[in-house]
């Protein structure tokens, strides 16, 4: 178990914690938690950035975000990406999972330990699932293909069987909700060898994906996100990054 005393993650909104919305309109997230879990488990603050922007696909990721990282000289990068290029009509699987093999690869050779995670897996609860789930697969399977060689921790929400439980996930069926967030982070925690903080048990989204889609749904979130998808825009045009230089994040009470 090594102690991780300084964090950095990168991503998209995934890793910006979309889904997981707080009272003031900040979203949370699966990373913060992780920064909390282990100031808790380490008994002391844990420096914590997040560098995520929703809508990123993995090329955007590694050119904004990856380097601005390593410069953080941080003892462990968390990195996810991929989901938003696998939903687009034509991909190629292998090239995004080479991508991401060589920026762990990259992370590892700054000295730093790289934290590689897949996504949970929406295809049960969304229209293109199908589509998503032999996608999702393939992407898992390359990237753990290209990094068996990295003394790396790999957290396989992807094949979390309880995470495909429509509670986890948010009313926009594309995002995890602050159950689903909370249950990533206990994934990670336990891939690092600490557990989770007991505060997180009963822990429940403010919105699920429970139900039937209906009309409403399709016109709230499904005609947009397609809208955005002809146009050539992103959820993050015109966004920062969630946290681009470090906080001190102290341990759960």
């Amino acid at each position: 178990m090594q102690h991780i005393g300084s964090f950095v993650a990168i991503g998209d909104s995934f890793t910006e914690g979309v889904g997981d919305e707080l009272p003031d309109g900040s979203v949370r997230g699966w990373a913060d938690f992780v920064a909390a879990g282990l100031a808790t488990a380490q008994g002391g603050a844990v420096r914590y950035a997040n560098l995520a922007i929703r809508g990123r696909k993995l090329g955007q990721i590694l050119h904004e975000q990856l380097e601005a990282a390593i410069a953080l000289d941080p003892d462990a990068i968390s990195i996810n990406g991929g989901g938003n290029d696998i939903l687009r009509p034509r991909v190629s699987i292998d090239h995004v999972g080479e991508r991401l093999a060589d920026a762990a690869h990259r992370i590892a050779a700054a000295g730093i330990r790289p934290i590689l995670l897949s996504g949970g897996n929406p295809s049960g609860v969304m229209p293109i699932g199908a589509v998503m789930q032999r996608r999702g697969d393939a992407l898992a399977r390359a990237v753990v293909s290209r990094t068996r060689d990295l003394d790396a921790v790999y957290v396989d929400n992807w094949s979390d069987v309880e995470l495909r439980s429509p509670r986890f996930w948010s009313i926009d069926r594309l995002h995890l909700n602050a159950a689903g967030h909370a249950h990533v982070a206990r994934n990670v925690l336990r891939a690092l060898g600490h557990p989770a903080p007991e505060a997180w048990r009963d822990l429940a989204g403010a919105s699920t994906a429970e139900g039937r889609r209906d009309l409403a749904y399709y016109r709230e979130y499904v005609l947009p996100w397609l809208g955005r998808r002809f146009t050539g825009r992103s959820s993050g045009d015109g966004r920062d990054p969630k946290l681009p230089v470090f906080v001190e994040v102290p341990p759960i009470a």
